[in-house]
């Protein structure tokens, strides 16, 4: 009996010593809540955040070319055995139609020039005696002093001075004609391309001593898919760009003239030729780059720095009301400058991180120093095709 009873003792001290440490367990693991939820929630970094903002954008087309002269003229010889005295024009020099680029031994011609001009100062004094006998012969034909053939012969020989005459002064006309040949003269206003003119040598016809680019004038060939022409017209906008940085050549603006008719059957490629503004920091042969002016329309566009590339992917990260990321997957079209266009994923009301955005992870808390609305973009040509 008095087993029992200390047995019922025994069992009631335990008892209350397990409710005393399930007690202080729950107290310990309360006050530990308690100081979990008052710490504050550690920042995983400190970020701006900006929104998409709309603007205006152009669409364009790009294309690779080259810079050619709009029309090349060649300078050359018409006259042969005759060497070249003098040469005045170099390449690159600027002339004027008439300008004398080249001058060629011309005795030989002023000599010839001097015989038919005296063969036909002979062929007027023969032809003014011829005349006058032809007229005493009309006046003696009724005194019966003269015979009708005899009169006749001088009025034939009057026709025949006559004749004379005039092929004489065509051999002048000639050699006047051989002595301005001598001069070689730039046909039109423009830029010499190539000069093969060397003084002290032999010219022959239509040998080529100079190549004149008229009026200094080039254009631009891009080659644009056969797909994409139809988009393009005559007197639409271009800009065009040396593709060459090193050159420090300045963009060109221009207009489409034609658009080529025929399509590359093997490069399925088409020509537009495109009229330059001014050409003085392009050369022709140069290899450019250029955008077609399109059309206009509204988009939303980010700074780059707050898209990232992953896995092929397009990103940014969103800020809430808690200060905690969120990742969203976005659809990106055309770059202009530091921007890029957003097609879908973020609207214009999101705050997106703009730096600092490759370090964050899904759920991260970050703390926000600034908030700027992003300046609309300067409105300007950004790509929307490139032609390969």
């Amino acid at each position: 009996m008095m087993m029992t009873k200390n047995a019922y003792r025994l069992g009631g001290v335990a008892a209350a010593l397990a409710l005393l440490a399930g007690t202080s367990s729950f107290l310990v693991q309360a006050a530990d809540d308690r100081q979990a939820t008052s710490a504050p929630v550690k920042t995983a970094l400190t970020v701006s955040v900006t929104s998409a903002a709309q603007a205006d954008w152009a669409q364009t087309l790009q294309a690779n070319g080259s810079v050619a002269a709009w029309q090349e003229t060649v300078v050359g010889a018409e006259l042969s055995g005759l060497r070249l005295a003098e040469v005045q024009a170099n390449v690159g020099d600027r002339v004027k139609r008439g300008q004398l680029l080249a001058q060629l031994s011309a005795d030989s011609v002023k000599a010839e020039l001097a015989q038919s001009r005296a063969g036909a100062a002979e062929a007027q004094a023969t032809l003014a005696e011829a005349q006058a006998n032809a007229e005493r012969a009309r006046s003696l034909q009724t005194s019966g002093a003269i015979s009708a053939s005899q009169v006749q012969q001088y009025l034939t020989a009057a026709a025949t001075a006559k004749a004379r005459l005039e092929a004489a002064q065509a051999r002048v006309q000639a050699d006047e004609l051989r002595l301005s040949q001598t001069r070689i003269v730039a046909n039109d206003d423009g830029v010499i391309s190539a000069r093969a003119a060397t003084a002290g040598s032999m010219v022959q016809p239509g040998q080529e001593l100079f190549r004149l680019i008229r009026k200094g004038r080039l254009e631009w060939r891009a080659e644009v898919p056969a797909d994409e022409l139809s988009r393009l017209s005559s007197g639409m906008a271009v800009r065009v760009n040396v593709s060459d940085k090193a050159s420090g050549a300045a963009p060109v603006n221009g207009k489409v003239r034609m658009v080529a008719p025929t399509v590359d059957p093997q490069t399925r490629m088409g020509l537009v030729y495109v009229d330059l503004d001014s050409a003085n920091s392009l050369r022709a042969g140069t290899f450019a780059r250029g955008e077609f002016q399109l059309a206009r329309s509204q988009t939303l566009s980010l700074p780059q720095t707050a898209v990232l590339l992953r896995d092929g992917f397009s990103y940014v990260y969103r800020v809430g009301a808690d200060n905690r990321v969120t990742r969203l997957k976005v659809q990106t079209g055309r770059r202009l400058g530091d921007r890029i266009e957003v097609l879908g994923g973020v609207d214009a009301a999101a705050k997106v991180v703009t730096s600092g955005a490759g370090f964050l992870s899904e759920g991260d808390a970050v703390r926000v120093v600034a908030a700027p609305v992003a300046p609309a973009p300067v409105a300007a040509a950004a790509p929307t095709t490139v032609a390969k």
